[in-house]
């Protein structure tokens, strides 16, 4: 692995863990607004968001790469509503969908084939990620914050865990 395709992914690895703290503030809100539920449904998105990091870290040293931490800038911290959470999380879904597709791009050019092929898993799940933000938000859309189906999905997020996937 070349040396620029290292350091391009110590940045995601480091977007990664930037990408917790994002969820967290998010979750912060929510929990201010007595949403507990969706405070529990970023909490858990940035509990997968460590473990994208940590994947990283490890797929990196186990290529005998080294791993440098940088610090963060500071994510938002206000939202004008549950609503707003949700399409600012959806917004830097699409931003780590086309860092992954940018990695994978310095990989392909690199021939660097161990590399695309572990970028091939979290391609997959930017899929997943950005389709899970969008069905919420449409149904957000739809429903008032103040009626059953609002409070219905916050008792639903209240459920919300989350299992690392099985290597």
């Amino acid at each position: 692995m070349n040396e620029a395709l290292s350091q391009a992914l110590n940045d995601q690895m480091n977007y990664e863990f930037y990408s917790a703290q994002v969820y967290l503030a998010m979750a912060a809100y929510c929990s201010g607004e007595s949403l507990d539920g969706f405070a529990n449904f970023f909490i858990v998105q940035a509990e997968e968001e460590r473990f994208h990091a940590m994947k990283i870290y490890k797929f990196l040293n186990d290529r005998g790469k080294r791993v440098t931490v940088a610090g963060m800038e500071n994510p938002n911290n206000e939202y004008a509503s549950v609503l707003d959470a949700f399409q600012h999380g959806y917004n830097h879904e699409q931003i780590v969908t086309k860092k992954f597709y940018h990695l994978s791009d310095l990989a392909m050019d690199d021939r660097e084939h161990a590399t695309m092929n572990f970028l091939k898993w979290f391609i997959d799940e930017q899929v997943e990620e950005e389709a899970l933000f969008d069905s919420i938000i449409n149904k957000l859309k739809r429903i008032d914050k103040d009626s059953n189906a609002f409070f219905m999905m916050d008792a639903e997020f209240a459920q919300r865990s989350f299992t690392p996937p099985s290597e």
